[in-house]
């Protein structure tokens, strides 16, 4: 059972783990962890560092927002000829873009 509201945004996402840094978009984020369809492959249980930068349109906010992070894949799935990437999110940051 999740623990946190998950919402279904499309936003363009920044990953890194041990290969390098790939270019992906989130299908839902919440406090907890991130949904995220991906081209390069992420082992279950490795490690990633992200961020996202939210549009101040979609929260209301008066300027861009950052999130940058790090997390666990717990999930990876084939999903429209690409990865489905689930990732809890241990830490996260809020910081003006």
């Amino acid at each position: 059972m999740r623990s946190a509201v998950r919402f279904p945004v499309r936003l363009p996402i920044a990953v890194r783990d041990a290969i390098g840094e790939h270019v992906a978009v989130t299908d839902d984020m919440s406090a907890g962890g991130v949904l995220f369809n991906i081209d390069a492959d992420m082992m279950v249980g490795s490690n990633i560092e992200f961020t996202i930068s939210i549009p101040a349109a979609v929260i209301g906010a008066p300027a861009d927002v950052m999130v940058s992070g790090e997390g666990r894949v717990v999930r990876s799935a084939p999903h429209d000829g690409r990865k489905q990437i689930a990732a809890i999110i241990d830490e996260y940051r809020f910081e003006r873009a």
